[in-house]
């Protein structure tokens, strides 16, 4: 493993854990002494991705994060909800367990979840995944976005208060303390 610093090929591992999709390594290098992390996941079968023209390349969940990262492009997203994103879809095609798998499919994973998490990227990843065709096309999209927005907000204001909202909040007015003379 070469270090990330010195480029030294040498390291040894300090540390070994479970990660979420792997083993997460705690190196440190034998000749600078520097540490760093790598992260090994087992690699099952190589996935192929099926293209609309025709074309077939191998899975790459670096280029479904960069793409996801593209749509959610200056958007206030929590830390590490891409991430999240990418790994639950690479987990989803990996449990599939077929050996290829159409790029539709993968763009549907990713426009439902982009749907949950960012109405702004979703619009942006869909406007490419599902190439509209004029304006038309979509302002449809966009207006279904907010006919379901809307039906969710209706939802919410038909839900019971927690607490009854038309009892005034009666609050304790304190007498004011005598002086001492």
């Amino acid at each position: 493993m070469f270090c990330p610093y010195c480029e030294h090929i040498n390291s040894r591992v300090v540390d070994s854990r479970d990660a979420y999709e792997g083993i997460r390594r705690r190196r440190e290098c034998a000749l600078c002494g520097l540490r760093f992390t790598t992260y090994e996941r087992v690699q099952t079968v190589a996935l192929l991705v099926s293209k609309r023209d025709g074309r077939r390349e191998e899975f790459s969940s670096d280029k479904l994060l960069n793409s996801i990262r593209l749509a959610c492009a200056k958007r206030p997203l929590q830390s590490g909800s891409i991430d999240k994103i990418v790994a639950e879809i690479d987990s989803r095609i990996q449990e599939s367990g077929k050996a290829e798998i159409p790029s539709a499919t993968i763009g549907e994973l990713v426009v439902q979840h982009l749907k949950k998490l960012d109405r702004v990227a979703y619009i942006r990843f869909a406007s490419v995944y599902r190439d509209f065709a004029d304006i038309e096309t979509f302002r449809q999209e966009v207006n279904s976005l907010i006919k379901t927005t809307e039906t969710k907000q209706r939802t919410s204001e038909d839900q019971l208060a927690l607490f009854p909202l038309d009892i005034p909040l009666q609050l304790t007015r304190r007498r004011p303390r005598k002086q001492k003379k």
